[in-house]
């Protein structure tokens, strides 16, 4: 009897699982839900099938959680207690409003540096259209409180109706601490204002701390810096700090898993030994994509994966078939074409830099394609579903 030819590439799954408590035996948990998901619905668990677990469980599970006391308690070690200049940070009410809380309860008074027109993953704190009647030149322009106001009012973010100019403002007071207010889109603009800086930004830490450094700051933390270590017992991130963080209550945080290399391995191992398959295993938070209504980049996390199995270093490397039909064999068609694309893509070279043929193949990293796959198949949301089981991820025109 000849065999079917597959007619289905990638498949995606959200699988559903037990809500994950403090000390579970996530491993185990992952694994069985995966197989008893492949029982229930009549699929196979095959060789390089990439099983995904979604970061908040894997801290769940490792209890890795800092209260507002805890933050401000390294905040006061590490920056003295006085008077803070707190720059960059991204308006959140999710990812940043603690942090917030914990630095204010830290510091006599802080100096709130925001960007404008929006922070960095592009939250908007007012528009474009705005900017350009204001005629202010967000490169260069510093504005106080006062001249934002009488430029800009008050206004509201789209998606949570939040003024967060005021709401930040709020929360610094409530925490004890005297606020002001600084907006400006150079780094160095803090320093007319403060010499001990937090600087809050996630994917331009490095530099921003190196331009404060250099001109003049006496302390500069990033999110990196703080939580970084227990503070009376509490969970810390030793290479992410509050980087990755997400409120849990009104007065903790959950902080990015800790070293998680051991867990992907683990549950692949059990996949190996329950099925004989070899599976790849992430971890994965934020996808990496833009949101075309509100201009917001997801990534609000320091990294898509912070642990992932061997099998998922590195990039793609695809031939870009539209490209390989409209010019290398536009003159052909039917099986003739198939064959001859199917030809092509099992003898492509193992690096296809620069080959026409693979013009927009993006060469993202496997980690940040996968996980945003899975960002989107388990959403943010109440579908139950932390885990996503990836299949057919690394099949081509020929498997």
């Amino acid at each position: 009897m000849t065999k079917k030819e597959r007619r289905v590439g990638t498949v995606s799954r959200g699988i559903r699982c037990p809500i994950i408590r403090k000390g579970d035996d996530l491993a185990s948990i992952v694994a069985t839900s995966v197989l008893e998901a492949a029982e229930c619905e009549g699929f196979e668990i095959g060789d390089r099938d990439v099983i995904s677990v979604t970061e908040s469980i894997v801290a769940r599970a490792q209890g890795n959680y800092a209260t507002v006391d805890n933050i401000a308690d390294d905040v006061r070690a590490k920056l003295g207690g006085g008077t803070v200049g707190v720059i960059f940070p991204i308006l959140s009410r999710n990812r940043f409003a603690i942090c917030l809380r914990g630095i204010a309860k830290g510091a006599k008074k802080v100096i709130l540096m925001l960007s404008y027109p929006s922070d960095e993953v592009g939250n908007k704190l007012i528009t474009d259209d705005m900017i350009d009647e204001s005629g202010v030149n967000p490169y260069s322009d510093v504005l106080s409180l006062e001249r934002y106001r009488e430029l800009f009012g008050y206004h509201k973010h789209e998606f949570t109706g939040v003024d967060y100019v005021e709401y930040y403002g709020n929360l610094v007071r409530e925490c004890g601490a005297e606020v002001e207010f600084v907006f400006a889109n150079q780094a160095k603009a803090i320093l007319d204002y403060a010499d001990h800086i937090i600087n809050c930004d996630i994917h331009t830490r490095a530099r921003t701390k190196r331009i404060l450094l250099a001109g003049g700051a006496k302390v500069v933390c990033s999110l990196d810096d703080l939580m970084n270590a227990p503070i009376n017992g509490s969970g810390y991130n030793a290479k992410y700090g509050l980087l990755g963080s997400n409120k849990s209550t009104e007065d903790t945080i959950k902080l990015f898993p800790n070293e998680c290399k051991d867990l992907v391995l683990d549950i692949q191992k059990k996949i190996a030994d329950a099925t004989g398959k070899h599976v790849e295993v992430m971890v994965y938070g934020d996808g990496a994509f833009k949101d075309p209504q509100g201009k917001i980049w997801e990534l609000a996390d320091p990294v898509v994966s912070p642990a992932f199995t061997d099998g998922l270093i590195g990039t793609p490397n695809e031939l870009k078939l539209k490209y390989l039909a409209d010019n290398d064999f536009k003159d052909l068609s039917g099986e003739e074409l198939k064959k001859a694309i199917s030809e092509s893509i099992k003898a492509k070279d193992d690096n296809l830099v620069g080959n026409m043929a693979s013009q927009g193949t993006t060469p993202r990293q496997l980690t940040d394609l996968i996980g945003s796959l899975c960002d989107l198949t388990s959403g943010s949301g109440d579908k139950g579903t932390p885990v996503v089981l990836v299949q057919g991820y690394f099949d081509n025109y020929t498997n």
